[in-house]
């Protein structure tokens, strides 16, 4: 569709959007680069409910949607001839107990490295903040289990875009932040994209910064750091590579121009960081270097990372058949279903179908936890799927307050809406606790999928 046509369509989606006042961020949609929408809603600060408005210029913590700039900054090293894809990484840190593992799979999620999250949550220190060399350490001193050998399998991997920083650094001599800068964000224009970790530099905050708020039913918009189960934002607050690059919509538009240009990085490179994994058994996984993708009937072929992290929700989508840009930076998401609701009504605008509008998550009726019913949900659950994961949760209370522990060392606050179905406000999930033969019997039923997963207590407490 061409740009007259699209604009008034957006223009009214989000009036709409901006009527419900469920939207805290700012969205940039652009044709063959050229942008059609561009929507700032809500605010970059708050204070007493008044604080900073948000502008199309104002800087997000970009979370996991670092990935594919620290993959570019690797791209970057092997067309300099400094690696090879297949090259063991064991060249530069020889010190990691893990052998077999190389760049390439590092970059493809293949290498089977433990949760680096999980080990900080049971071993590290809540006062100190951590940073990339620890860990390093971390993964040296207690040597966790490997998830599976390196290109056996696909999983997600904060802990491999940490050590592809660390090489960035052994290899290019300069810091991560700096070769970034000097690699990626000066070429291409991006002046307003930078590294940053603002709990550890807090008085360094760049102009027209957009904090990241958590939305909590008691208090509205508050800073992660103000909720104790969010703790970790403030001890992994120094860590690099699988995020804490700092951008705005504009210098990511520029940044998804620059990945058409064959002076940047040639077309084999290209096909190759957007092509699907192939592990060990022939199968393949729909993730490249740094990219997920996606085959649409409407739009064709897309490349996207998303992000998350308290406070914090972020998109970039690249719809190269058609040459499309969806950004979204949310320095404030109430519910990540909206969310895709709402991305779901751009693609329909741009495919040419009559849109929907996303409708807000409804009020929960919060009620006080009634501490001798809450006694007898106490326990470990444990949670198995069709493909044989096993998982298990700690359900617990503490300070007159219910919680739940996942296996990572993530804990989330459940609220009562009965005494046997709770709300979570992080996953924006309900959960239910049910029995047919008494205590002994008990279940969890988490409804955060189409299907609601089940768990069966295996130890009370």
């Amino acid at each position: 569709m061409r740009k007259e046509e699209l604009e008034p369509q957006f223009t009214s989606l989000f009036t709409e959007i901006k009527n419900q006042g469920f939207f805290n961020g700012v969205v940039l949609v652009a044709v063959e680069g050229k942008t059609v929408l561009c929507e700032a809603i809500g605010r970059a600060e708050y204070n007493d409910g008044n604080g900073r408005h948000l502008t199309r210029g104002s800087m997000f913590e970009l979370a996991s949607v670092s990935k594919p700039i620290t993959a570019l900054g690797i791209v970057r090293l092997q067309q300099q001839g400094k690696l090879n894809w297949d090259d063991p990484i064991a060249n530069w840190i020889p010190e990691l107990p893990y052998p077999g593992i190389t760049v390439r799979h590092l970059l493809s999620h293949t290498s089977g490295l433990p949760d680096y999250m999980e080990l900080f949550a049971n071993k590290w220190d809540p006062m100190r903040y951590a940073y990339n060399e620890d860990v390093l350490r971390m993964l040296i001193e207690h040597q966790p289990e490997p998830l599976f050998a390196p290109n056996e399998s696909w999983l997600y991997s904060n802990t491999g875009y940490i050590l592809l920083a660390i090489l960035i650094e052994r290899i290019s001599g300069q810091s991560y932040g700096d070769f970034l800068d000097e690699q990626i964000f000066q070429p291409l224009g991006m002046k307003r994209t930078q590294v940053y970790n603002r709990r550890v530099d807090p008085r360094n905050v760049p102009d027209d910064y957009a904090f990241g708020y958590v939305y909590r039913i008691e208090h509205g918009y508050v800073l992660p750091d103000e909720i104790p189960e969010l703790n970790y934002v403030k001890y992994l607050d120094g860590l690099q590579g699988d995020g804490m690059v700092n951008s705005t919509a504009d210098d990511l538009l520029r940044l998804d121009r620059g990945l058409y240009a064959d002076d940047f990085f040639n077309s084999s490179v290209r096909q190759l960081i957007f092509s699907p994994v192939t592990m060990n058994n022939g199968e393949t996984f729909d993730y490249g270097m740094g990219w997920l993708l996606e085959d649409d009937e409407r739009l064709g072929k897309s490349v996207y990372h998303s992000g998350g992290w308290p406070g914090y929700s972020t998109l970039l989508k690249r719809y190269i058949d058609r040459d499309l840009t969806l950004i979204m930076l949310q320095n404030g998401e109430r519910d990540h279903a909206y969310t895709q609701q709402l991305v779901n009504s751009i693609e329909q605008i741009l495919s040419g179908e009559a849109y929907t509008v996303p409708k807000p998550l409804e009020n929960k009726k919060i009620i006080p936890l009634d501490l001798k019913k809450a006694g007898t949900l106490l326990g470990k659950y444990r949670f198995s799927n069709e493909q044989g994961d096993i998982f298990d949760v700690d359900v617990f209370v503490e300070q007159d307050k219910l919680y739940l522990k996942m296996g990572n060392g993530m804990v989330l606050k459940l609220l009562p809406l009965s005494s046997t179905r709770y709300y979570e406000e992080q996953t924006a999930t309900e959960l239910e606790f049910h029995s047919d033969e008494g205590d002994e019997g008990m279940r969890l039923i988490w409804h955060s999928n189409a299907e609601p997963e089940i768990a069966e207590r295996v130890v009370m407490d």
